[in-house]
């Protein structure tokens, strides 16, 4: 027995709860060792002064605070509802659900939804003002619950299920902050190419909203593939927009630059600056065939 294992059982020992054979080989070992004994006086010595510490008498007012709190817990219970739409949802994201039993559910709420909403419209007898009031409610909740699902599948680890969120936001007339932000943070972070350009497809109408605008320009200097980098510069050109100037002379400063986005983005910044198109490059592409002029042959003289 070593001593770190014997002062872990004193307690047990002073008490009698060690078994038979476990108390005699504590005994032979305190015989023999002098730091053990020693602190078993002292823990002898603690039990001793905390046996004489006076057990402090509970307060007179005690229980009716008690039973007053208890009965005011009571009450509070009795008015909660017992389930709440926070409760529900919370439960429902707790919920270890397979992804493809996510979005039929989510497809048979829209879909109910709508039926509910279309026999309340037609059987109860509204005023045309709560006729508008009700749909624009109905409206309201679609959207928020295709906002909620765009934003679940954008961060999806498969390629296709994000391509499907970004989809989903085409059908959007006013897309929320978050739903912008993510859609940003996708076109400059999103290890898919295609996945960046339906992005970038979904936002360029947006563009009227400037934080759009200015996240479209901050996300030139970010694109390493020429797919993408030739999209943004059309997408620039199209919304002249002369912040982009700077980023783009930024891509042309890349190593390895490709060739054809080179010109494409020279002719970009060309045509932002002047408001013109740029001249059409005179040397063809590597695409296209070389064709050597042949000599005419001369012409034969009738005699």
């Amino acid at each position: 027995m070593n001593c770190e294992h014997i002062k872990d059982q004193l307690v047990d020992y002073l008490s009698s709860q060690l078994s038979e054979p476990e108390q005699a080989a504590l005994t032979a070992h305190l015989a023999e060792c002098a730091d053990c004994r020693a602190e078993l006086q002292a823990t002898q010595r603690l039990w001793q002064t905390m046996g004489a510490v006076r057990v402090p008498e509970p307060s007179e007012h005690l229980r009716p605070e008690f039973y007053a709190m208890l009965a005011g817990f009571k009450d509070e219970v009795k008015a909660t509802p017992d389930y709440s739409l926070k409760g529900l949802w919370q439960w429902w994201l707790n919920l270890e659900i397979p992804r493809p039993i996510l979005r039929a559910v989510y497809s048979l709420c829209l879909v109910s939804v709508g039926l509910i909403g279309g026999y309340w419209l037609n059987n109860k007898p509204v005023t045309a003002t709560g006729e508008q009031e009700q749909l624009a409610t109905l409206s309201a909740q679609v959207k928020q619950m295709r906002q909620v699902m765009v934003l679940s599948l954008i961060d999806n680890p498969s390629a296709t299920e994000r391509l499907r969120a970004v989809g989903y936001t085409k059908d959007m007339s006013a897309p929320n902050a978050k739903v912008v932000s993510a859609l940003l943070s996708t076109l400059d972070n999103d290890p898919n190419v295609n996945v960046r350009l339906a992005t970038l497809e979904a936002l360029a109408p947006l563009a009227d909203d400037p934080t759009v605008r200015l996240g479209l320009v901050h996300s030139l200097p970010k694109q390493d593939s020429p797919l993408v980098q030739s999209a943004l510069a059309d997408v620039m050109v199209q919304l002249q927009e002369r912040r982009s100037v700077q980023p783009l002379r930024q891509l042309l400063e890349q190593p390895n630059l490709d060739e054809s986005v080179k010109d494409k983005i020279e002719q970009s910044i060309q045509t932002i600056q002047t408001g013109r198109t740029a001249a059409p490059q005179t040397t063809p592409r590597h695409d296209q065939t070389r064709i050597s002029a042949q000599p005419e042959p001369a012409a034969t003289l009738a005699v």
